[in-house]
């Protein structure tokens, strides 16, 4: 159930009704209407998976009661151990199983049986169409996997280093784990930052930031529906496709749009689902921060995916070390957070290279910057922005080849089009340039720089706020196409 769509406008308002109607005092029923919210979103996408999910949930608030009853540190951190096991093997085999089969094991397997004989070759060719094939195909990937899972894990090690405590009872926990407007793609909300939320809900008393949560759900559609649907259409998707016959100029131009689009699809989710959630009275945290303005890579990592990155920073980075055992470690622990990050992205070469690149360069960045001054002019401060945007573009080519199965051929074929200098662009308009600087612009309203405006429209009566708020979407979907493709990061 995609948000912009009306099953999902029918479906929250349904909710969002009920859910003020019951009274306060009686908690335990707002708390199963929310529940069964949550499983209604998911399973009209799989029920098969939804029950997944309830067992998920079961599964790791039993575990967690068990670590809190623990006094023996050593017992704490086996149990602890063992339910981050038990979750990142669930996710490994749904996500990762496929391509360890078929892109690693099977052509190192294919080489071993060539040099055996024609019968093992056979043999293998056999084996893999009747049966391999039919395995891998069979697997579906769990829409939002990756990041209730990251989320469970996180709920286990906070529970394991005392910063948090478990859940008051399993259908606070579920409702913290499969809360439907973050579930599908972010973001990932740590324990403190939303459990006590659903334990203590908030009440018909309750300040609802109705200016905010209406302009993030306003803005995020348009951000979906025109901008980046619109940069997908005109600019990405015919890039990506003709890559080979196409220039230099195209080339940038493809690279700016997609750039631009990811950030428009992927913060438009986000903002969508902050907004949602503040409907209900919960506050979810920002997940984006202008970071196409950033001087550096590492700043650019603390303001894109901000609830994935502080993640990997804290249950990766850190227990591998961080920056406390030496230059050389610390660069070390900086690319394997990148490349387990990449590989967190999707299973396959290009989200691996992807990693790889981003933890190279900020190993490289770190080792350059400690030995130059901070203060920088305008100017230079300008020119820095410029290069890490052309950075990040650039790295986001193989993020573009994983998401779109082109591997290392088609990788090479979108690269080879940058050399192509003398040939004429085909696909820059005037529109589509208009667009693009508006995608870009729109970071300005990133996290809480338009706090005046939602003030001023909080100060409204009610009825006008609905009306507004009614005519603003209905322009926005008049705009956008018939029909909005799926988010991009509903793949991972």
């Amino acid at each position: 159930m995609l948000f912009p769509t009306t099953e999902f406008a029918l479906f929250f308002a349904a909710v969002l009704l009920l859910w003020w109607a019951l009274p306060a005092r009686w908690p335990r029923a707002r708390k199963l209407l929310l529940l069964g919210a949550n499983l209604a979103f998911y399973a009209w996408w799989s029920w098969r998976f939804a029950l997944m999910l309830v067992a998920s949930a079961l599964l790791n608030h039993a575990l967690a009661l068990a670590v809190a009853r623990r006094a023996d540190p050593a017992a704490r951190r086996r149990l602890v151990r063992l339910g981050v096991v038990a979750n990142l093997a669930l996710l490994a085999f749904f996500k990762y199983a496929a391509f360890l089969v078929v892109d690693a094991l099977h052509p190192l397997l294919l080489e071993l049986c060539r040099a055996a004989g024609p019968g093992a070759l056979q043999a293998f060719l056999d084996f893999q169409q009747d049966r391999t094939f039919p395995f891998v195909q069979s697997i579906v990937l769990p829409i939002g996997i990756s990041f209730y899972t990251f989320q469970a894990v996180a709920y286990l090690v906070d529970v394991g280093r005392g910063a948090c405590r478990p859940a008051r009872s399993a259908l606070d926990f579920a409702n913290f784990l499969a809360f439907f407007p973050k579930l599908c793609a972010g973001p990932i909300a740590r324990p403190a930052e939303l459990l006590p939320q659903m334990e203590d809900l908030p009440g018909r008393d309750a300040r609802i930031d109705t200016g905010r949560a209406l302009w993030l759900v306003v803005f995020g559609l348009l951000k979906k529906t025109v901008l980046a649907n619109f940069l997908a259409e005109r600019l990405v998707d015919p890039f990506f496709s003709h890559a080979g016959s196409l220039g230099a100029a195209d080339a940038l131009l493809g690279a700016w749009g997609y750039a631009v689009q990811l950030y428009l699809d992927f913060s438009a989710y986000t903002d969508m689902a902050v907004g949602l959630a503040l409907l209900l009275g919960f506050t979810l945290p920002v997940n984006f921060d202008a970071p196409y303005h950033s001087r550096t890579l590492q700043e650019f990592w603390r303001r894109w995916h901000i609830s994935l990155s502080s993640w990997l920073r804290d249950y990766l980075y850190i227990p591998l070390g961080g920056s406390r055992r030496g230059a050389a470690r610390t660069y070390l622990n900086l690319f394997l957070t990148m490349l387990l990050g990449g590989l967190w992205h999707g299973a396959g070469w290009m989200f691996l290279l992807w990693g790889a690149l981003h933890g190279a360069y900020l190993a490289a960045e770190r080792l350059v910057l400690r030995r130059l001054p901070d203060a920088a002019s305008a100017p230079v401060r300008f020119l820095q922005r410029v290069w890490i945007f052309h950075v990040v573009a650039f790295f986001w080519l193989f993020f573009r080849a994983g998401t779109g199965g082109l591997g290392l051929a088609g990788a090479g074929e979108v690269l080879s089009a940058f050399a192509r200098t003398g040939a004429p662009s085909t696909l820059f308009t005037g529109t589509a340039a208009l667009v693009l600087a508006a995608g870009f612009l729109c970071q300005l309203a990133d996290a809480f720089r338009p706090r005046a405006l939602w003030d001023r429209f909080n100060r409204l009566p009610v009825l006008v706020q609905g009306l507004a708020a009614a005519v603003l979407l209905t322009l926005v979907l008049g705009l956008g196409p018939t029909g909005v493709p799926a988010f991009i990061y509903f793949q991972f």
